[in-house]
């Protein structure tokens, strides 16, 4: 059972499986070489195969690696430097190692894009070559698995599906996270906490809730305040600040549904903050980075009563259910299309609300089911692999959905339902492996081929 925190990251954008896992891959690799090793480093070769080397480019994944090699994290670096850390490589031909061994780096022969080949356990994958003069070379194979999260081929001997050592409840379903909160007496989000003292003390644990949602916050405001076209060559016009004069400028009382105009703008800017490589929250995703900080800005700006507690019980009670798909599907778009990330952080985002307004347990996993059920089936088909097009509307569409599927949930409903979140998690996962790859993140499919001049 993995922390909520780990499912929560703060990254860069465009891609959380693209962007952020290999910058922590290509970091990670670097880091095992070891200090003496780097003494005697000559080259580095990075191969990227599948998922990666057919979208790798639109979702700055050449740009992430060159990061991770250079001892940058996407948790701890700003933008700006980022840019400017990758722009120095290209310029001089030379990587500094962890900032420190530099040795000569050309990307056309160290930086390769196997379009046609993958490796044998995820779309995702990358191969890592150190050469030395004094000593045989290394070679590491990682994967970007969904949601930032990074595998070295080894781990996935190691997975089991044992207990985690002081975890208090280790929930494997959502059958059985109902049953412990039942037999203990406690909501989904205190269940969440409790284990969540495994790792941190009750200070800490409210800090870091604390942070991710300053994280949202700021990313909604730079979103809402940054105009220009976005990167990439599709020409893509940031559309979030026009949006948000209009909405200052009208009265919320002229039309009944102005607040989903308002969740629209929020999901809106953050995406599209995601798309120009800004910092954002993986929530699960960052190509769904924009669905929970949408949500939650509703919850914290119109629904009465909204406060710190609430925050925090939204986004533990959103971990909860996150955490049930990272076990038993994927959160990874190249293995479950985009199901897999707008449509989890819906289900996540609808739980979260559910609670926040007073749903059972019950209600928060009828919520989180229905914010799956409809979006069964959504394919990943970025348009020049960038995750602009129809990745940035494609999150106003998940927010609003949660919405619906909260008030549904917890307003008009009992708890009782025909559908477990249970069964659609696992169906959720058999239609991503029935999907055609060209649907899974490659751009070899739907949009990404019948619109090729955006």
């Amino acid at each position: 059972m993995h922390s909520i925190f780990e499912l929560f990251k703060v990254g860069l954008g465009p891609s959380s499986s693209h962007t952020v896992g290999p910058m922590v891959a290509a970091y990670r690799f670097a880091s095992s070489l070891g200090d003496s090793a780097l003494e005697t480093l000559i080259r580095v070769q990075v191969e990227l195969f599948g998922s990666l080397a057919l979208t790798g480019k639109g979702h700055a994944t050449d740009s992430a690696v060159l990061g991770g090699l250079s001892g940058l994290l996407p948790d701890q670096v700003d933008p700006d430097r980022f840019q400017s850390v990758v722009q120095t490589v290209r310029d001089t031909n030379q990587i500094a190692l962890l900032g420190r061994t530099r040795i000569p780096f050309d990307e056309s022969q160290d930086l390769i894009f196997h379009q046609r080949e993958m490796l044998p356990r995820h779309s995702n994958g990358m191969r890592f070559t150190a050469t030395f003069n004094d000593r045989p070379s290394v070679r590491e194979i990682y994967y970007s698995v969904g949601g930032g999260f990074v595998m070295h081929d080894s781990e996935f001997e190691q997975e089991t599906s044992g207990a985690v050592i002081g975890v208090p409840f280790d929930f494997r379903s959502a059958t059985e996270l109902l049953q412990m909160c039942e037999e203990n007496g406690l909501t989904i989000a205190d269940l969440v906490h409790a284990n969540e003292r495994t790792w941190r003390n009750d200070d800490q644990i409210g800090a870091q809730l604390d942070l991710l949602w300053s994280v949202m916050e700021s990313c909604i405001e730079r979103g809402c305040n940054t105009a220009g076209i976005l990167p990439g060559g599709l020409g893509v016009k940031r559309r979030a600040p026009g949006i948000y004069q209009k909405l200052k400028e009208q009265s919320a009382l002229a039309d009944p549904l102005r607040q989903l105009d308002w969740v629209s703008l929020f999901a809106l800017a953050v995406n599209e903050e995601n798309a120009a490589g800004g910092k954002v929250v993986t929530a699960p995703t960052n190509g769904a980075a924009g669905v929970i900080p949408a949500v939650l800005a509703y919850y914290v700006r119109f629904v009465p009563g909204a406060n710190r507690a609430g925050i925090h019980c939204f986004l533990k009670t959103a971990g909860a259910i996150g955490l049930l798909y990272k076990l038993n599907a994927s959160l990874s778009a190249a293995e479950m299309g985009c199901q897999g990330e707008v449509g989890v952080a819906c289900s996540m985002a609808a739980a979260g609300l559910a609670a926040c307004l007073n749903g059972t347990n019950e209600q928060i996993e009828n919520a989180a089911e229905i914010g799956m059920e409809h979006n069964l089936g959504l394919t990943c088909d970025p348009v020049r692999g960038l995750v602009q097009v129809p990745c940035i509307e494609r999150n106003t569409m998940g927010a609003t959905k949660a919405i619906n599927a909260a008030r549904l949930a917890v307003l008009y409903g009992d708890g009782s339902h025909r559908v477990s979140l249970d069964k659609v998690i696992e169906t959720m996962r058999q239609t991503g492996v029935d999907m055609q790859s060209k649907y899974k993140e490659t751009s070899l499919g739907g949009l990404a081929v019948n619109v090729v001049n955006c």
